[in-house]
């Protein structure tokens, strides 16, 4: 289950962790986020050991601008505040890219 981030101070809050944290930028009228979708479920089951949230970039502008998330749905991982992984949207199209991601990054 992905937890919403809503404000800036939530998001800062949320990235300071200890442990990694996963977050994926996305937006209402975005296709590609929609697909991400339809098989995100299996990898969050995969990966449950970790706190994901996500980022609506219409509701939320400020960290994807800040962190150059330039294409959705994008996926970050940050650890005491640090960017420590990105995956481009270019390269987050299928289960295997995001898995290899995770697999890579974390």
């Amino acid at each position: 289950m992905m937890k919403e981030i809503n404000t800036t101070e939530q998001f800062q809050a949320t990235i300071e962790s200890e442990e990694p944290v996963i977050l994926k930028f996305e937006a209402e009228w975005c296709p590609d986020c929609k697909r991400m979708d339809m098989f995100i479920g299996d990898i969050l089951e995969e990966y449950n050991n970790y706190e994901w949230f996500v980022v609506n970039n219409d509701n939320l502008p400020e960290p994807a601008q800040k962190y150059e998330v330039m294409g959705i749905p994008s996926i970050l991982i940050f650890q005491k505040g640090e960017k420590i992984a990105h995956l481009h949207s270019a390269n987050a199209k299928t289960p295997e890219e995001v898995e290899g991601f995770l697999a890579e990054s974390l």
